[in-house]
């Protein structure tokens, strides 16, 4: 985290009941799930989206962990998704589904029309008990094609996030890197 970042604990409280900007760059881009005020592209900057997280809650079992998104720390990168203004009460229930490792962090927010303010964005950091940490590509892909969980197979997940991306005019190599393994790990020409 940086100097302009504060992290925060699930339920511990906000210091203000005004609604807040909550920063979504994986799941939460294509399944909301959840009240909102107002939905606008955005990004963070210094983070960069990594499927580095595991998932036996949602995208797969403690018996076989899916892949799911988190951000690293990475100097220069930017990172799109969605923002939403949520009431502070809409975190109670994120809070259980960001549960598998997922802390709050507070970071800088940019809007593509030029304009900044502060969101609260969940991400998983490295040490937490669901961490699976880097791979190769064709390594989270073959991963990815055999998880699945209480939420769906793993595979959804990767391909609902790359297609959003996509619509959204947004390039990110990484996960269109483990979208090309993984189609071509299902057709069998990897």
């Amino acid at each position: 985290m940086t100097r302009n970042e504060a992290s925060l604990r699930h339920g511990e409280s906000l210091e203000s009941d005004q609604p807040i900007w909550l920063f979504g760059y994986g799941s939460l881009i294509y399944k909301v799930g959840f009240d909102y005020q107002e939905r606008r592209p955005a990004s963070i900057r210094g983070w960069t989206r990594r499927f580095w997280q595991g998932s036996h809650d949602h995208r797969g079992t403690l018996e076989s962990p899916g892949r799911v998104a988190t951000l690293v720390v990475s100097e220069g990168a930017v990172c799109h998704g969605m923002a939403y203004r949520i009431a502070p009460e809409v975190l109670k229930a994120l809070d259980i589904r960001e549960k598998n490792g997922y802390v709050r962090v507070i970071t800088d927010l940019y809007f593509e029309d030029g304009t900044r303010d502060e969101a609260l964005v969940y991400m998983a950091t490295q040490g937490n008990e669901a961490w699976l940490g880097e791979a190769t590509a064709f390594e989270i892909a073959q991963q990815i094609s055999t998880a699945a969980g209480p939420s769906g197979p793993n595979r959804d997940y990767l391909l609902l996030l790359a297609d959003s991306l996509r619509d959204m005019g947004h390039d990110d190599p990484h996960v269109y890197a483990l979208e090309e393994a993984l189609l071509a790990l299902e057709a069998g020409t990897l």
